[in-house]
C-alpha cells in the first residue's frame, strides 16, 4: 500500500481522520444465535488481539463499547430500547431501509480524537445473510480498528496496516494526511 492507497482510507471529502481505539475492546453482538455468537466472538478477538490491542469484559463507562447489532431487517431495530438517543440519529431504521443499505456503522471518540464506541449494525435479511458468520465478524472487527472512511473488505495488506496503526509510538488519532506517509514507512520496513 503506497501513502496515497493509506490516505484515501481515511478521507471523506477534504478531511483526513485516522484513529484507533484509545481504551480496551469490551465487544457486545446482539441477534445471533449461540453457535453464530460463539464464533462472532473468537473472530473479533482475533482482530482486536492482531492489533496488538486489549481486549475487556466491560468497559468502565459504558460496559460495552463495541455493539453489533445483527437483524434481519431495520425494522427490527425498532425493538431497541432508546435507539435515537444510543445512536443520535433519529429514525436509523427509516434512514437504512430508504438507502437500501446491508450494513452501517457509527464511531464515537474521546477528547483525543482516538476511538472510545462503535456501532455496527447488519442487515442479514439481504446479501450479508449468504455469508459465514466467521466472514461477518471479521468484516465488523477490521472496520471497527480505525475510522476508515468508507466501508473497507478485509485483506492481508489491511490486516497489516491496522497492526502498523496501533504501534504505541504513533498517535491514536491523527487528523494530518501526512500521517499516511508514516504508516506506509512502517509498512515497507521489514
Amino acid at each position: 500500500m503506497t501513502a496515497d492507497d493509506i490516505a484515501a482510507l481515511f478521507t471523506q471529502g477534504d478531511d483526513f481522520l485516522c484513529a484507533r481505539w484509545g481504551r480496551p475492546v469490551a465487544p457486545v453482538v446482539f441477534g445471533l444465535d449461540d453457535a453464530s455468537l460463539a464464533i462472532f466472538r473468537d473472530a473479533l478477538k482475533a482482530v482486536v488481539a492482531h492489533a496488538r490491542h486489549p481486549l475487556a469484559d466491560t468497559d468502565p463507562e459504558t460496559g460495552a463499547n463495541l455493539m453489533i447489532f445483527a437483524v434481519a431487517d431495520w425494522d427490527d431495530l425498532r425493538a431497541v430500547t432508546d435507539l435515537d438517543r444510543l445512536t443520535g440519529i433519529a429514525d436509523l431504521p427509516g434512514r437504512l431501509a430508504a438507502q437500501s443499505a446491508d450494513r452501517y456503522r457509527l464511531l464515537r471518540f474521546d477528547a483525543d480524537g482516538a476511538i472510545r464506541a462503535c456501532m455496527t449494525f447488519l442487515r442479514l435479511g439481504g446479501a450479508l445473510g449468504q455469508a459465514h458468520p466467521a466472514a461477518l465478524a471479521e468484516d465488523a472487527g477490521v472496520n471497527a480498528m480505525l475510522s476508515f472512511a468508507r466501508h473497507v473488505t478485509p485483506s492481508p495488506d489491511l490486516a497489516r496496516l491496522i497492526r502498523v496503526a496501533y504501534d504505541p509510538a504513533l498517535p491514536s488519532c491523527a487528523r494530518d494526511p501526512s500521517h499516511a506517509l508514516r504508516l506506509a514507512a512502517r509498512l515497507a520496513a521489514p
